[in-house]
């Protein structure tokens, strides 16, 4: 990401809240990232997209797994 906050491949703005909803804490991170998106400016609508990220963190974190467990039970 450069500086203006753009997407270096798309161009576009994007909010680095998203970011940090794409942890484990499902679905805590996304009402986190709502809050605190809607404290710093009341047009800021996070919550949807703050789940696809969510959802997307949880689906990586068991293919992960997965891999690991496939990994441990081959050695």
């Amino acid at each position: 990401m450069n500086h203006q906050g753009r997407h270096e491949v798309s161009g576009r703005r994007i909010n680095p809240l998203i970011g940090a909803s794409g942890i484990s804490a499902f679905p805590m991170s996304a009402r986190v990232v709502q809050k605190v998106g809607q404290e710093t400016d009341s047009s800021n609508f996070l919550l949807m997209h703050g789940m696809g990220s969510n959802t997307a963190g949880q689906i990586a974190s068991v293919m992960a797994g997965g891999a690991v467990l496939a990994f441990l039970a081959g050695a």
